[in-house]
């Protein structure tokens, strides 16, 4: 079965779960991991974050679009396109909390976007019960994670659920990656804060071979490493 969560709220126990937060927190894991970081550890909450910090970690976040205090990078993927550190601590207002959500129900735990759309969808081969899960904002659906469950479930074999279709037919709607998230309410606020350049940059293509993947869970931290590739291993 296909389907799609379209809050974390709606996060079922299945055989694999693709977490979306295309706008921005899997859209920078994924650029983290593909710029050379070995692992990027994904909490809840600012604190948690800060509570990481040490030699060779570099904080990278959000609240509400503000890079906290403290924080070395804000939640930007053009921030991850270099590497200052070996691990990536990321906290965010949704896309961390959904990842955490989850790793404690799924079998696998992948982060999706669209930057890594073509490998998102060639490490999915072979998986029969597949979960897309947006993230959305603050308990509300965000159009831009719909929109890019769509694209996914739109290239995946198997039997659908209702939310897949309607999460296709959102991804339908528009005509191309940019239209779709510069049109959501999320997309305006990241231009309206300055921050046009994340939007744009997140509605790149096909453009990374990177599937983070949940490695493990510990104590409140998902730990993503690129360990997935394009040749259907997800489940391996």
């Amino acid at each position: 079965m296909i389907d799609v969560a379209f809050t974390r709220a709606d996060v079922r126990c299945a055989e694999v779960a693709v977490v979306i937060d295309v706008l921005r927190a899997t859209s920078t894991a994924t650029q983290a991991l593909a710029a050379g970081y070995r692992s990027v550890l994904c909490v809840a909450g600012v604190e948690d974050a800060r509570a990481l910090q040490g030699p060779g970690r570099v904080l990278a976040g959000e609240r509400r679009c503000v890079m906290p205090d403290g924080f070395d990078m804000g939640n930007s993927p053009l921030d991850a396109l270099r590497v200052h550190g070996e691990e990536l601590i990321l906290a965010t207002t949704n896309g961390t909390p959904a990842i955490l959500s989850a790793a404690r129900r799924a079998g696998a735990v992948l982060a999706g976007c669209l930057l890594n759309l073509d490998a998102v969808i060639d490490a999915l081969a072979g998986a029969g019960d597949v979960q897309l899960v947006c993230s959305g904002s603050e308990g509300a659906v965000a159009m831009e994670d719909v929109y890019v469950a769509g694209r996914i479930c739109a290239r995946l074999q198997g039997e659908r659920a209702d939310t897949a279709r309607i999460a296709e037919a959102v991804a339908g709607a528009h005509p191309t990656a940019f239209a779709a998230l510069a049109a959501s309410e999320h997309g305006g606020t990241l231009r309206a804060a300055g921050m046009s350049g994340d939007v744009a940059f997140c509605a790149y293509e096909g453009v990374l071979d990177t599937v983070p993947r949940v490695a493990r869970t510990t104590g409140g931290i998902a730990t993503l490493q690129g360990a997935v590739d394009r040749a259907g291993t997800v489940l391996a």
